[in-house]
C-alpha cells in the first residue's frame, strides 16, 4: 500500500512536481536529482503533527478519516485522468542555484497541502493500523512509501530533463499511470 500510494502521489501534478520539472529543465537531472529526497525532509514535521492528532481521537474518527481518504483518492484519480487528457503545461518557475534545490524543494513540499491531506486521510490511519498489528508492518509501510516516492521522483526528474527529446506524450503516460494507481 505504501509503495502504490507513493507512486501515485509522486506522479500527481502539483507544486512540488512543477518545481522539480522546472529545475530539471533548467539545470539538468544531475543537479536536480538530490531534490528527490525533499519529501523525507519535509514530511517529518507533517507526519509528527498528524500522528499526534490521530492518536488522540476516538477510533471511530480514524475510521471516518479512512473513508474520507478513500474518497480523496478517487478524487485525485479523477483529477489525474482529466490532466492526462489535457495538454501538459510547461513549467515557468525560475531556475534555482543547485545548492538550494533540495532546501527549496523541501520548503515547497512543506507548504503544499497535499502531504498534510495524504497523511491525515490515508497514510496516517494506515500507519496506525499497521503499527498496531506489528511495529515492523508500520516501518515497512513508511519504508515502502519513501523508497518509492524518492525513486519515482528521481525518475520524473530524469524524464523531464530529457523532455525536449521525449515530448509531451511521456507526461500523459505518467499521468495515466497515476490515475490508474490512485483508483
Amino acid at each position: 500500500l505504501g509503495a502504490t500510494y507513493a507512486f501515485a502521489a509522486a506522479l500527481q501534478p502539483g507544486q512540488f512536481q512543477a518545481y522539480l520539472i522546472a529545475q530539471a529543465l533548467a539545470n539538468g537531472w544531475r543537479r536536480t536529482i538530490p531534490a528527490s529526497v525533499a519529501p523525507i525532509l519535509s514530511d517529518v514535521p507533517i507526519v509528527t503533527l498528524v500522528l499526534l492528532v490521530l492518536t488522540q481521537v476516538p477510533p471511530l474518527f480514524v475510521h471516518l478519516l479512512r473513508i474520507a481518504g478513500g474518497l480523496f483518492l478517487l478524487y485525485l484519480a479523477l483529477g489525474a485522468a482529466r490532466a492526462c487528457r489535457a495538454q501538459p503545461q510547461a513549467a515557468t518557475t525560475r531556475p534555482t542555484p543547485p545548492h538550494r534545490t533540495v532546501l527549496n524543494a523541501a520548503l515547497v513540499n512543506l507548504l503544499n497541502p497535499n502531504p498534510y491531506l495524504a497523511w491525515a486521510l490515508v497514510l496516517g490511519p494506515l500507519l496506525l493500523e499497521a503499527w498496531r498489528r506489528a511495529p515492523a508492518n508500520g516501518v515497512a509501510l513508511v519504508a515502502a512509501f519513501y523508497l518509492t516516492m524518492v525513486a519515482t521522483t528521481a525518475a520524473i526528474v530524469v524524464l523531464f530533463a530529457a523532455a525536449r527529446s521525449l515530448g509531451p506524450r511521456v507526461a500523459r503516460v505518467l499521468l495515466g499511470l497515476s490515475a490508474v494507481a490512485l483508483f
